[in-house]
């Protein structure tokens, strides 16, 4: 351990200042770069191996090392093969997920304003009424669920995985918009009353601009919930034709029923792909969203 010496400016007496090298800095912070490297390894491992074998021929997959890398490493036909078969499971996803997302928005937003800025007697407990549907399992509504739909006539459309993913959606937005709300100081929505907006102006025009940042946080985390669900598709679902991309990633398989497994990683990469880019689009927004509360002035 190196040290400085320095002289008092008032006595003229020497100063003694012990100063920790730069060694010694970088060995404590060698365990912190074991454990960083370690997670990374861990997240990071599984997408190469996934993209790798996307690029691999069925013959590699049989004949060569799991762990041997491509022999041509421009090899996109397995993408080409899996777009082909994929692009309808994932506009069937489209088409199911993200109505379903902002019908989920709009009545969670406007439940969590009523429960937590309008004033009335049994707000409290219709509150906890959503809690309980966060306790109930998916499985115990999915039997009841299928035998209404079938008796409506609604098995062959897409309308049973949107009417399901928008009541399994609701009470979570419902509790955490509740949640944003009630950081909110109630004197903003008392100054927007005093102006002369009504309930339905302070909710589009106050409300819903304070509370963005949180809508795009809970929009994401829901949507990352409803695009991977397997078991509601897959119980819904009774025709090719209506398979979401989980579903359809379950069942892919090439000519005769062999698996092909080229296509079906790379199917497995597109998918994975799409959620990445969209979470490297809007994280800053979750962040954002996951501290809001504070009023800015």
């Amino acid at each position: 351990m190196s040290t400085i010496t320095a002289t008092s400016s008032s006595t003229g007496t020497p100063i003694r200042q012990r100063r920790s090298t730069p060694l010694r800095r970088r060995l404590a912070r060698i365990p912190m770069y074991v454990v960083v490297a370690i997670v990374l390894v861990i997240f990071v491992y599984p997408l190469i191996w996934l993209l790798l074998g996307s690029l691999k021929t069925q013959d590699e997959f049989l004949n060569n090392p799991t762990w041997a890398l491509p022999e041509n490493w421009l090899n996109f036909s397995n993408y080409v093969t899996a777009w082909s078969s994929v692009s309808k499971y994932l506009l069937n996803s489209v088409l199911t997920v993200i109505p379903s997302l902002l019908i989920a928005l709009l009545i969670g937003t406007a439940a969590g304003f009523a429960l937590e800025v309008m004033i009335f007697r049994g707000r409290r407990q219709i509150l906890l009424l959503f809690l309980v549907g966060i306790m109930i399992p998916g499985q115990m509504i999915l039997l009841p669920l299928f035998t209404v739909y079938f008796t409506a006539g609604l098995s062959s459309s897409l309308w049973p995985l949107i009417i399901t993913y928008t009541a399994t959606a609701l009470p979570l937005t419902v509790f955490m918009m509740a949640t944003y709300f009630h950081a909110i100081p109630r004197e903003i929505f008392e100054a927007s009353t005093l102006d002369g907006a009504g309930i339905i102006r302070s909710f589009f025009s106050v409300a819903l601009p304070m509370m963005r940042n949180a809508i795009f946080t809970i929009a994401l985390v829901q949507f990352f919930f409803l695009w991977n669900d397997l078991l509601i598709a897959l119980t819904f679902t009774t025709d090719d034709s209506l398979r979401t991309i989980q579903v359809g990633l379950l069942n892919f398989t090439g000519r005769f029923g062999v698996v092909d497994y080229g296509p079906t990683f790379a199917a497995i990469c597109i998918n994975v792909i799409i959620i990445l880019v969209l979470y490297m689009f809007l994280n800053q927004r979750v962040v954002k969203g996951l501290t809001a509360g504070a009023v800015k002035g």
